[in-house]
């Protein structure tokens, strides 16, 4: 089961270029995989090395070190509460970065536009921010179980 989702995991970033090879490689399917490979994108880079690093940490590390961790809480914990949090926090850092981005752009905008627009449209940022202290909290409340 573990290695069936690690391998799921480490297919989301390949997916972006199967559909840009599937929509550009019907004229030229050597052209279109050329042009994949000379403008490699960065995003789908990160999104691999995030998932080969989660896929490492989670198969590389021992079952005897999780065990020991598990019987010094006193053993009824659940293995998947640490998974848990960090997937609270991470998706919900990625929504945060996502959404001040757009907002962001957006201000800077507004503000060369119109400067007595500042202080709403840094409201609106700082809102976009607080998505990402929402996922801390929850991620802290699911370790206080």
């Amino acid at each position: 089961m573990f290695v069936l989702f690690a391998v799921l995991v480490a297919l989301i970033p390949v997916i972006p270029a199967v559909v840009y090879l599937l929509q550009n490689g019907k004229q030229s399917p050597a052209k279109a995989l050329s042009r994949l490979v000379t403008s490699f994108n960065t995003f789908n880079f990160l999104l691999g090395m995030m998932a080969a690093g989660m896929i490492m940490v989670w198969l590389a590390s021992p079952s005897e070190v999780l065990a020991a961790g598990m019987a010094q809480e006193g053993g009824g914990a659940d293995p998947y509460i640490t998974l848990a949090a960090a997937l609270s926090t991470g998706l919900a850092s990625i929504g945060a970065g996502i959404a001040v981005g757009g907002s962001g752009a957006a201000a800077v905008g507004a503000t060369a536009e119109k400067p007595e627009s500042f202080g709403r449209s840094l409201i609106f940022v700082g809102l976009s921010e607080g998505i990402a202290i929402y996922g801390l909290m929850i991620s802290f409340i699911i370790l206080g179980r």
